[in-house]
């Protein structure tokens, strides 16, 4: 009995020393604490592998960044959001930050651990995206990188899967086990768990207020969900579904632009 409460004691230890914050609380006001079992590390290496991957098969296919003009104004806004990364965690200023477009009518967009973004031209092409909304969404992406939200998934799947038996390993120092333990589950965690509803808000919290210091309009991330809604007229109730509902999503974007608003108007009157 002695052991079993020392080791649910060392466990809880364990969890609790793996929770914080990736990202200083700002206007957006984001500062969950996240179970983050996984080293960034790891995460950032399976993230850097998959996207040389995914540059090579585009490449194969003769569609990474076959639209000059688009990658232009894709790096564009991508870089006058990086710019203001350092708000939020200032360590992202100096990750090895890549940008490229992929021809695909998909309207999507990501931006993989350690800050490897990717646009999809559907986004462009299909919702006649301005710059601002365009800002709107590889904001949210970026946003989602500082937050670490992948590295988040995994460590929470991998204590689903592996449960206490995990946790005794980091209490016995073999934490580099562990991590290649994670690095075993791959692409299945990384890249194939969705985000959470709340991590998704975070997101376009975050995401807003990146590309209002970035001097973008943050009004436009409600005109860019309002074209997603319309274009995504078969998707599931919020209950169904991980994400925020469309309609609860603009009502967010909505509540927060006036507390973001002056850092947009800051911006263009510098």
């Amino acid at each position: 009995m002695m052991l079993i409460k020392i080791f649910s004691i060392a466990t809880l230890c364990a969890l609790l020393s793996a929770c914080a914050t990736t990202t200083s609380s700002s206007v957006s006001g984001v500062k969950r604490s996240q179970l983050l079992l996984l080293p960034s590390s790891t995460v950032n290496q399976m993230s850097a592998q998959s996207y040389v991957q995914t540059l090579q098969d585009a490449q194969k296919k003769n569609t990474l960044n076959a639209d000059k003009p688009l990658l232009n104004r894709v790096k564009t806004i991508s870089n006058r959001l990086i710019t203001q990364v350092g708000v939020f965690r200032p360590d992202a200023s100096k990750w090895k930050w890549e940008v490229n477009v992929e021809k695909n009518d998909q309207l999507n967009a990501y931006c993989m651990p350690g800050g490897k973004i990717m646009v999809f031209s559907g986004l462009a092409d299909k919702l006649n995206a301005t710059d601002d909304e365009l800002a709107a969404v590889i904001g949210h992406e970026i946003a989602h990188a500082l937050r670490e939200h992948g590295r988040e998934r995994m460590s929470q799947a991998y204590v689903q899967q592996f449960g206490l038996q995990a946790l005794a390993s980091l209490i016995g120092g073999t934490a580099g086990s562990m991590a290649a333990q994670g690095a075993g589950m791959g692409s299945q965690l990384l890249f194939s768990l969705p985000n959470g509803r709340e991590q998704e808000r975070e997101a376009d919290r975050m995401g807003l207020e990146l590309a209002a210091r970035a001097g973008y309009n943050p009004e436009a991330a409600v005109t860019l969900w309002q074209k997603m809604n319309a274009a995504n007229k078969e998707s599931p109730p919020e209950f169904l579904s991980t994400h925020p509902s469309s309609e609860n999503r603009i009502k967010d974007l909505q509540a927060l632009t006036p507390s973001v608003m002056p850092l947009y108007l800051a911006s263009k009157s510098k």
